[in-house]
């Protein structure tokens, strides 16, 4: 019953609303955030279907938008069949979100509320804004008749937030079907000032690697009474110190060398003088030691680790026989895991100590930057946005992204969506996007797809 009402709502859109207009995507975005898509409920394959009927109903056939079950979650593929004249693009998104307790909320996170020039709910930023735009695009660009010159694929995973199992399966269908480059709706995208002017595009062309290292200490134990040395939290607790102080040497690399030098000339005083004196010279100490002092620049320079949590013992009244450790890496795009395992090990110099590999996401290479790809956002954003210039970011986390770029498919973070720093709340509470954001970010996207697509 549920997703027939959003069906019949979406159908039923406001008399003046046009084919994937402004009004329509308003309308997607709210149903879409009534649908609960976090791990363990079920409802990804739902949203799928609601997706799907908004594509039917905006012209394409049903038979172009395939829908496949993967346990409790779903994947979407829609193919919109060009000339052939060029090699297929794909366009990316994820339909689940993370979870969100009401309790905590001002608003229940899954009904969505227009309010304040806001529309509030989890996921109305985290992902399903731009996939809504996304979306939106696409049905206007196709009831106008509008033939592309190439095939265009919309791959939407079902666990991007979690377990990436649906991420791999598209991406590998991605290769298969000879994708030369991905838009990922995930990442990229804009920053307002305080008076809601556009200042600054950000297009995503690497990530980092993620990785979790477990550093363990094992010990005979002994009653507490007749203390023995070494002592395992002791040894431990040295380690976390020198893993603590350790500054991996700073890199540099063709994405953050652009972001780096925008960034720098934009800012201007001491900070913004630093980056472009490291751009220059990425050995130059005093740069290096500025970057490093701020915590949203430091990751941008090199790799990161950082002790993040701790067990040990397993009674009051004992010596500790085992202490363990987790130390989370934000490792430079190309850099291979195992060298990071091997410095933490010469970091620590304590044999004692070992060193094991938990957790790595999948590594990928920065994207080259395109001609065609940066050509076309800059006219996406001369139409929505004049004046402003897109500048290639190294995003810390990780996206649906290093898939795709681990199989050689290029990947680009190129979202619509402009918000100011202070209303960025991402997996976090009260989750929003302005209304005023909407219009734009589907005429970005229309721009985009029509400009790659010809």
């Amino acid at each position: 019953m549920k997703l027939a009402l959003a069906v019949a709502l979406l159908l039923a859109a406001p008399v003046h609303a046009a084919p994937g207009d402004a009004a329509q995507a308003k309308e997607m975005l709210k149903r879409g955030i009534a649908f609960d898509t976090v791990k363990g409920r079920g409802k990804v394959p739902a949203y799928a279907d609601y997706l799907k009927t908004a594509l039917v109903a905006g012209g394409f056939a049903a038979s172009d938008v395939a829908i496949d079950r993967h346990g409790e979650t779903a994947t979407l593929h829609l193919v919109w069949r060009g000339s052939g004249k060029k090699r297929p693009f794909a366009i990316t998104g994820h339909m689940d979100v993370v979870e969100a307790n009401p309790k905590d909320w001002v608003r229940d996170p899954f009904t969505p509320i227009e309010e304040d020039g806001f529309v509030f709910g989890r996921g109305s930023h985290d992902n399903k804004f731009d996939v809504t735009m996304a979306i939106n695009a696409l049905i206007a660009l196709k009831s106008s008749g509008f033939k592309p010159n190439r095939d265009i694929h919309l791959f939407l995973s079902g666990d991007e937030e979690t377990d990436w199992k649906t991420t791999e399966i598209q991406a590998r269908a991605a290769k298969a079907a000879g994708v030369e480059f991905m838009l990922n709706t995930d990442n990229g995208g804009g920053t307002l000032d305080e008076n809601l002017k556009p200042v600054a595009y950000n297009i995503s062309a690497a990530e980092k690697t993620y990785a979790d290292f477990k550093a363990v200490v094992t010990n005979p134990g002994g009653h507490s009474s007749l203390p023995t040395w070494p002592n395992a939290i002791a040894q431990l607790a040295a380690a976390a110190v020198k893993i603590d102080a350790y500054r991996f040497a700073p890199q540099i690399n063709e994405i953050t060398r652009a972001s780096l030098t925008a960034e720098g000339r934009k800012r201007g005083g001491r900070t913004g003088a630093a980056m472009l004196a490291f751009v220059a010279n990425p050995a130059d100490p005093a740069a290096i030691a500025t970057l490093r002092a701020d915590p949203w620049l430091i990751g941008q320079i090199s790799t990161t680790c950082i002790p993040t949590m701790v067990s040990a013992g397993h009674a009051e009244n004992a010596l500790p026989q085992r202490a363990t450790m987790n130390i989370n890496c934000r490792i430079f795009p190309g850099v291979p895991v195992d060298a990071v395992r091997a410095e933490l090990e010469k970091v620590v110099a304590d044999p004692a100590v070992k060193i094991g590999t938990d957790t790595v996401w999948l590594s990928s290479p920065a994207s080259p930057l395109r001609a065609d790809v940066m050509a076309a956002v800059a006219k996406a954003l001369a139409a929505t946005r004049p004046g402003l210039t897109a500048v290639p970011a190294m995003d810390a986390g990780a996206s649906d992204s290093v898939w795709y770029r681990a199989l050689g498919i290029p990947s680009f973070g190129t979202g619509g969506l402009f918000v100011r720093e202070n209303e960025v709340f991402i997996h976090g509470l009260n989750e929003r996007v302005r209304v005023a954001s909407i219009a734009p970010a589907v005429d970005h996207w229309r721009v985009l797809i029509s400009e790659l697509a010809r």
